[in-house]
């Protein structure tokens, strides 16, 4: 032996081993992606992508959006700006006609893109090209405008998407832009949009005709409103965060400690934060703390889930699926979910 070391290689003969088929796996051929036939329409390659990880949590997710729409459930939709300046909004606009959007919650960078793209058709200045002059968020019309629209909100008691779609849906739009607005067109089809400020991260708030006191009003009316849009998410009803790493998901948990508080379980709801990066607060507040079990009767059902990826492809494909009416039985595909997530 040349090794310098006291310790000795263990002899592994007498190790014990037991038969392959007898063990437990977390992944069986049965949840394996299948072959998509070459004229699959959206139904078929949701039907054929494996029932593991990821893909698995999306059909989940899916399916609980599916069965609160059957159920008449809230199904409720938090947008960061990012989901709105990707051109995403005529199909969240699509899904609300079609019922599978009981409210809408943004903030301030989501009020501003989808504001601009109603009034001009266009949004999303470049940063670096104006912010060594100072003109970086100086157009006249989004601080102008929206300041007004703020002091016209806490002026009347109303809330600030409510007060932006009045004001947008009351001007002569071009018709492209018009279809485009989620602000727009929440307003024609009296779905509640929540705006949800911090004062100083918005570009409005440079402007002369910013009044921190009507900004506070309009958007603290909007927190209190979509606290009483998450009480209606018991039982049964689903949040979903795009985009928003801090403040919606902050908003999101602070709603549901209100609604607790209020003597509403909230139980069972599905939550679901969709971003290409997960970030601490969405999976604390959104996917984690949210539906865990209560510490007194240790019951919940509910489920949050974590999808990682870009929004302009994502989003597509979730509005595709549920357009297509995938999955047909969502809750035999619930079912077989919570039945794979004890074997494992």
């Amino acid at each position: 032996m040349n090794t310098i070391y006291q310790v000795q290689p263990l002899m592994l003969g007498d190790v014990a081993t037991y038969p392959l088929a007898s063990r437990k796996s977390k992944v069986s051929v049965t949840d394996f992606a299948k072959p998509i036939p070459s004229n699959a329409g959206i139904s078929k390659f949701f039907d054929a992508l494996p029932g593991i990880l990821a893909a698995d949590d999306l059909k989940a997710v899916l399916s609980g959006i599916q069965q609160a729409r059957r159920n008449s459930r809230t199904i409720l939709w938090g947008t960061g700006g990012h989901v709105i300046k990707t051109g995403l909004g005529p199909l969240m606009v699509d899904l609300m006609r079609r019922g599978f959007v009981s409210g809408i919650a943004m903030n301030g960078a989501a009020l501003i893109h989808d504001f601009e793209i109603a009034l001009s058709g266009q949004t999303s200045e470049d940063v670096e090209a104006g912010l060594n002059e100072g003109k970086f968020g100086m157009a006249t019309e989004t601080g102008l405008f929206l300041n007004q629209i703020a002091s016209s909100a806490a002026f009347s008691g109303m809330g600030y998407g409510e007060a932006a779609g009045k004001f947008l849906a009351g001007r002569k739009l071009s018709p492209r832009n018009a279809q485009a607005s989620v602000l727009v067109n929440a307003y024609i089809h009296r779905i509640p949009v929540t705006i949800h400020l911090a004062i100083g991260t918005d570009i409005p708030h440079m402007h002369p005709a910013a009044d921190g006191a009507v900004l506070g009003a309009a958007t603290h009316h909007d927190f209190r409103l979509f606290c009483g849009l998450v009480k209606e998410m018991h039982p049964g009803g689903v949040y979903l965060n795009w985009g928003s790493a801090v403040l919606l998901p902050e908003i999101f948990l602070k709603a549901v400690s209100v609604v607790r508080n209020l003597g509403v379980p909230l139980r069972p709801i599905t939550t679901a934060n969709f971003d290409f990066i997960q970030h601490y607060r969405p999976l604390q507040n959104v996917v984690k703390r949210p539906t865990e079990p209560s510490k007194k009767s240790g019951a919940s059902g509910s489920k949050g889930y974590a999808i990682t990826g870009h929004h302009e492809i994502l989003f597509p494909l979730v509005a595709a699926a549920l357009i297509s009416g995938w999955p047909r039985s969502p809750s035999l595909a619930l079912k077989k979910k919570k039945a794979a997530s004890k074997s494992k």
